[in-house]
């Protein structure tokens, strides 16, 4: 079980050393929310940011694309230095073909699925992946709360893994904090995506090892 924090929750006037924060308190995945301002009403940053702290963390990057058309970008983010691409079903009329270029490209993949998307629409690219990414709030913002329902679907999707016998993992993304973390990983969660429960606390590294012990 793993806490990859967001960096959409962290002081943007202090990355480098918030980054360091986390990576010294036992993190090793850092997530990328990338948004365009389409697909979701917000727009963050991109491969030019990513770039730059690339030299100065030694963390997994895991780059979730909340944009559209992501196949015209995945190049760029390959360069920045990013190790996941996940993106949504929801943008990309050919799913398939754009997990084989994420592939082609050297890096490992995922799929990310809205709140209202159905499990049936990842059904066929199972074998494809390396992750899934179960959204259990409408994506666009930090801060939101927990869609309760959410915990059947990351049931349902830990079931479908196991009757196709793939080895993926699951990723759940939004309203995660100290009540709910033990419950998303009693369900088949694989790693928490936790964005303002960690980098939005006054204190960094305590609220990542709390929220480390909420899990076990």
């Amino acid at each position: 079980m793993m806490i990859a924090p967001s960096l959409l929750s962290a002081d943007f006037s202090n990355l480098r050393d918030e980054i360091a924060l986390i990576e010294n308190s036992g993190a090793k995945w850092l997530h990328l929310d990338i948004m365009d301002g389409h697909f979701v009403p917000n727009i963050t940053f991109g491969p030019d940011l990513i770039k730059k702290i690339r030299p100065h963390s030694k963390l997994f990057f895991d780059c979730h694309l909340m944009i559209e058309h992501p196949e015209k970008y995945i190049n760029d983010f390959k360069k920045a230095g990013v190790d996941l691409i996940s993106v949504q079903v929801e943008t990309c009329v050919h799913l398939d073909r754009v997990l084989s270029q994420i592939k082609e490209q050297g890096m490992m993949t995922g799929v990310v699925l809205n709140p209202s998307t159905p499990l049936s629409s990842i059904e066929w690219v199972l074998d494809k992946v390396h992750l899934v990414l179960i959204m259990t709030v409408n994506p666009g913002f930090g801060g939101q709360k927990f869609i309760h329902s959410m915990i059947n679907k990351i049931m349902d999707l830990k079931m479908m893994i196991i009757n196709k016998n793939v080895d993926v993992l699951i990723q759940v993304d939004g309203g995660v904090c100290l009540d709910n973390a033990k419950l998303i990983k009693d369900a088949g969660a694989d790693i928490l995506v936790a964005g303002s429960a960690v980098f939005g606390a006054e204190d960094i590294s305590k609220a990542y090892i709390d929220l480390e012990k909420a899990i076990k």
